[in-house]
């Protein structure tokens, strides 16, 4: 997935720099391609593919809360 992500950035990264060096291109529109071609939508990506990760996580933590207080309820019994 990394990978992915990894040459997402160079391409992005490569059409800003050809935005910035042609001659009718601006920095702006460089800062511009970049962020709308390369930075938003991998972030969007790697949120979405990191959302079962989240969800596991989560679980997790919430099987543990459970078990310390149903632990601690059988303790004060």
């Amino acid at each position: 997935m990394y990978l992915v992500a990894i040459a997402w950035m160079y391409v992005a990264l490569m059409m800003a720099i050809a935005e910035a060096t042609h001659a009718n291109g601006s920095l702006l529109g460089a800062i511009i391609t970049f962020l709308l071609y390369g930075v938003g939508p991998l972030a969007l990506v790697l949120y979405l593919m990191g959302t079962p990760h989240r969800r596991r996580a989560r679980q997790l933590q919430e099987q543990q809360e459970q078990q310390t207080s149903t632990s601690s309820q059988k303790e004060t019994l």
